[in-house]
């Protein structure tokens, strides 16, 4: 079964910043959607003297049924968007020196989540109307929010010590004597 899909490109930005240190600074500026003309190679698009973005084209973004939650929490924030996990690259391969390359796109807060767990780097941007919508309509379709458990008190649960066995409670003294110190 096919899963609903779209497919995108993504705008890494290089921008100046002043610092004696770091003369620059790499951030994602957009997802757009995909177009032919794009070609599948990264390429520069825009550079002066305060500013280098580069296009990076043919990301597959998909949506799967078991992570209708994840869709579901993106699209009903006050601010639904993309979330895109990006590397500096190793060793430069279309630049002279080294450029940031997306490595996954997603609508999902569960991606996000993991990809953030595992130390990435995840930037994210607004997602258009018209892709929250339709991520909106998947998460409906398919999302079945878990059924609110009942939580005992505390005070209802059975003791036990530390390695799970049944316990007690006594208020009587332990040990023998008198009681005579």
């Amino acid at each position: 079964m096919e899963r609903p899909s779209v497919r995108v490109a993504v705008v890494m930005r290089r921008e100046r910043i002043d610092n004696r240190w770091q003369p620059w600074r790499w951030g994602l500026h957009d997802v757009v959607m995909h177009q032919e003309a794009f070609g599948t190679e990264a390429r520069r698009i825009f550079n002066d003297e305060r500013e280098e973005r580069w296009l990076h084209p043919g990301f597959t973004v998909e949506l799967f049924r078991d992570d209708a939650e994840g869709y579901y929490l993106n699209a009903t924030t006050p601010a639904p968007c993309w979330f895109v996990l990006w590397r500096m690259e190793e060793q430069p391969t279309v630049a002279p020196e080294p450029i940031p390359r997306p490595a996954m796109v997603s609508l999902s807060y569960h991606d996000a989540g993991r990809w953030l767990d595992a130390q990435e780097t995840v930037e994210q941007v607004p997602a258009p109307p018209e892709v929250v919508g339709w991520m909106h309509a998947f998460a409906q379709a398919h999302y079945v929010p878990e059924p609110k458990k009942r939580k005992r008190p505390e005070s209802f649960r059975p003791l036990q010590d530390r390695f799970g066995n049944p316990a007690s409670v006594s208020t009587g003294r332990k040990g023998g004597g008198d009681g005579h110190g």
